[in-house]
């Protein structure tokens, strides 16, 4: 239950919100998930600003930071730094406005990104590669504006921001038919769920605010645990529209005392769910618009008969992707292992290791072996995924039983990273 505070954005900001981004943001859908409420015993609806434009949440505080600088100061130029769904919110922004902006992405954003916010701003905007990370952007980007006299438009931290994004919330308890017992939101900078508490803790307070961010990436939990807005010395970059060092100091002064709960999921259970999204449902999400679906499972047993929102936040999955996001998966569930192979080196080794130490289901899907002819024993890198994770255990122990086990590498991170 969200308590009493000061702190939120009021609900006439968000409502004034509402009105001034209707002209190009559309009101997207909530649907419920019959197959997953069944499964669950729950009752669980996604809202879906996937099918948004620019396909994301982004674009709500994007228009309603922008359009309000240009009503009130006449600003004719904006500023941001981003890789992703902030760039197109701001870029399909000033491209519908008639204004410029200037977008500062760092050098290693992949083309297909760049390509994304050259075709939603087109000639309205213009690209500026620098820094390799967004932190070394974002920095380049604030001295351009200190320098120009330009007015940045932050991703997270800024209440007109923060009050767009909580229009979705609005949306939310219109379309609802029912009271919302749950509600799942991703955290990055934290910019979503800080208008999601504004409007709930008005309009809806007994519904549960939690929380979902990557293992990679905790910024809220740590600092909720700290009691203190904390930096993290590094993080895991793989869901990039949830994975930041530094929640927004706004967004944490609200989450602190109002989130009922904060979920962490391991990427590769991220990666699960994305393809089960897209293989059962046909949705196709970025990894950040699973998070919150990727937790139901940690909350079955709270959410049995309760009526369940989960936040798809975006669909912008580069498809050059999916063969990590596969890897990751069969990873976490425990049906693709790597090891460190010991092979004598006679001829037949490597068939005597095909025939009797693979299962009649098991496949080799990575072989790397140099002959070293002063040795009598090899050693190759060996990939196995699995049918059934039941499988390992009888692997490994044929192949310590004929002599073949080397090493383990998917528990020695370090190694596993730079061997595969």
């Amino acid at each position: 239950m969200i308590p009493a505070t000061d702190t939120y954005i009021p609900l006439e900001k968000i409502r004034e919100a509402e009105n001034r981004i209707k002209e190009l943001v559309r009101h997207t859908p909530l649907i419920r998930m019959p197959n997953l409420s069944e499964r669950l015993g729950a009752d669980v609806s996604f809202k879906r600003e996937d099918l948004q434009r620019v396909r994301s949440y982004k674009i709500r505080g994007a228009f309603n930071k922008i359009s309000n600088l240009v009503e009130s100061k006449e600003v004719h130029t904006v500023v941001c730094s981003s890789a992703g769904n902030h760039a197109q919110g701001v870029a399909q922004t000033c491209q519908h406005l008639g204004i410029k902006g200037v977008i500062f992405m760092p050098t290693t954003t992949p083309r297909q990104k760049v390509q994304q916010v050259e075709m939603f701003g087109r000639d309205h905007i213009e690209i500026r590669l620098e820094g390799d990370t967004y932190d070394a952007s974002y920095s380049v980007a604030r001295a351009y504006c200190q320098t120009m006299n330009y007015e940045f438009v932050h991703p997270f931290d800024d209440p007109l921001i923060i009050a767009g994004q909580g229009t979705v919330g609005l949306e939310l308890l219109e379309d609802a038919e029912k009271p919302i017992d749950f509600l799942l939101v991703p955290v990055g900078g934290g910019g979503l769920i800080s208008g999601l508490i504004s409007v709930f803790r008005e309009l809806s307070p007994n519904t549960r605010i939690i929380g979902v961010e990557p293992s990679g990436a905790p910024s809220l939990k740590t600092s909720l645990e700290q009691g203190e807005n904390v930096e993290l010395p590094e993080i895991d970059k793989f869901v990039d529209g949830a994975a930041v060092k530094k929640i927004g100091d706004l967004p944490f002064v609200i989450c602190k005392d109002s989130v009922d709960e904060v979920l962490v999921v391991p990427e590769g259970k991220i990666c699960t769910t994305l393809l089960q999204l897209y293989n059962e449902k046909a949705i196709v999400a970025e990894p950040a618009g699973a998070l919150s679906v990727a937790a139901l499972e940690l909350i079955r047993e709270k959410i049995k008969g309760k009526s369940v929102v989960c936040i798809i936040s975006g669909g912008n999955n580069d498809i050059s992707r999916m063969e990590e996001i596969k890897e990751r998966s069969l990873l976490h569930e425990g049906m693709k292992h790597y090891f460190m192979v010991s092979f004598p080196q006679r001829a037949g080794a490597l068939k005597e290791f095909v025939v009797n130490v693979l299962g009649k289901d098991d496949d080799i899907t990575f072989f790397e072996y140099t002959k070293k002819n002063s040795r009598a024993r090899s050693s190759a890198l060996v990939g196995i995924e699995l049918k059934r994770k039941s499988d390992f255990d009888p692997l490994v122990a044929r192949m310590k039983e004929r002599g073949f086990y080397g090493d383990y590498l998917n528990d020695k991170p370090q190694l596993f990273q730079l061997l595969v």
